[in-house]
């Protein structure tokens, strides 16, 4: 698809000719933005999420520490950088309304096998490489698309059958006790668990989504390969004064990938110093064949967090330890391949079904902000047809 047929996040609203009511599945990036898009067009447009709130991987955890103080930690997507035009123009309406800002940190790269840092540590002036935040959190984008006016946000309502009826209005939503959610005239998918295989290894049941209904789209669908992640979230009293950088990747280290100090962003609390440790996917798949996709007993997390830790130790950098120490489990942290580069979604468009994600086009939060823009797209021309 061409960036001409994107949805500019600048243009004037326009009325639709039919109401349409459209369903979006999941509050990540690319289903809020989808949302966002649809919803100042005039499009009315209801977000369901089984989380408590919006975010996906961008979603920020909260927790306590043992003096009853609050933690927030973005433990998941640390930051995101954009290049795309249609992307930037609609981070610099973020930016206007302040949900989103630069990190201005320094970064770099440390090779475990020789305990150094790789090159010089220093600030990226380049602007294809700025490096964006939400705030407070990296859930701000998500909670305020999804709040957008036109918007409905059901969280805590997970969707388990997408049913097709020949009728009308032909979408039937309905949840696990299978209470009806909704009728609608199309639905985005923009949570690729829905038609993955995945759901069935999590819940054993079969996906929301019958892929006899979309065949064209079955040999895509098939095989999202996706590669795990744990994120550790730890809490200092007193700053790492041996860390030069506020980010820094790892080499040389089959546990740990990446490290941020999270309490430096824009917007964040600075009672203590916040790190969070991402780990390679190699270690996290390992961890996986062992366990399986079931939730991880407090055990087998203390465990993730021991060894996480310990490699962070054994750089040298970490001169204290730690007054909290949680590990997260991202199942399918990062899409392996994307599935629809140049279309930047998938389109159904006898059933009006788009199916969005940084899956389509590139893993990482522009990748899902274009295909939301995508999706939205597609559901616009639709509307103007009905």
């Amino acid at each position: 698809m061409s960036a001409s047929v994107l949805i500019s996040p600048a243009i004037r609203r326009r009325s639709v000719s039919v109401a349409m009511k459209v369903a979006v599945i999941g509050s990540g990036i690319s289903g809020a933005v989808c949302a966002s898009t649809l919803a100042r067009n005039g499009v009315s447009v209801t977000i369901f999420d089984s989380g408590r709130g919006p975010g996906g991987r961008t979603s920020q955890r909260r927790e306590v520490g043992e003096d009853g103080k609050e933690l927030t930690f973005d433990h998941g997507a640390p930051f995101f950088s954009v290049t795309n035009s249609d992307a930037m123009a609609l981070v610099h309406e973020w930016e206007s309304r302040g949900f989103v800002s630069q990190w201005k940190q320094v970064f770099g790269s440390f090779d475990c096998a020789s305990n150094k840092f790789l090159g010089s540590i220093q600030q990226e002036g380049d602007a294809n490489n700025n490096k964006y935040v939400g705030v407070p959190g990296m859930n701000s984008i998500s909670k305020a698309l999804c709040n957008q006016s036109g918007v409905e946000s059901m969280f805590g309502t997970g969707i388990a059958k997408l049913e097709w009826l020949e009728e009308e209005i032909p979408w039937l939503l309905k949840d696990s006790k299978g209470q009806n959610l909704g009728r609608f005239d199309g639905v985005v998918a923009s949570d690729k668990n829905i038609v993955s295989p995945r759901f069935t290894q999590v819940t054993g049941l079969p996906p929301p989504l019958d892929l006899n209904l979309v065949p064209e789209l079955v040999t895509k669908l098939q095989d999202i390969p996706v590669l795990p992640c744990f994120s550790l979230m730890l809490a200092f009293k007193e700053p790492l004064s041996l860390i030069p950088a506020k980010g820094l990747s790892f080499k040389n280290s089959e546990i740990l990938s990446w490290a941020h100090c999270d309490s430096t962003k824009p917007g964040r609390s600075t009672d203590s110093e916040r790190w969070i440790l991402h780990s390679t996917p190699g270690y996290a798949s390992s961890v996986i064949a062992k366990t399986g996709l079931q939730k991880l007993s407090s055990e087998t997390l203390d465990k993730i967090s021991e060894e996480m830790f310990k490699e962070f130790q054994c750089s040298g950098l970490v001169c204290s330890l730690p007054f909290f120490m949680k590990a997260h489990r991202w199942g399918s942290a990062f899409p392996a391949k994307s599935i629809a580069v140049e279309e930047r979604c998938l389109w159904d468009r006898n059933r009006n079904l788009a199916i969005c994600g940084d899956f389509c086009v590139s893993p990482n939060v522009q990748g899902a902000i274009l295909s939301g823009l995508a999706a939205a797209s597609k559901l616009l021309q639709a509307s103007s047809c009905l």
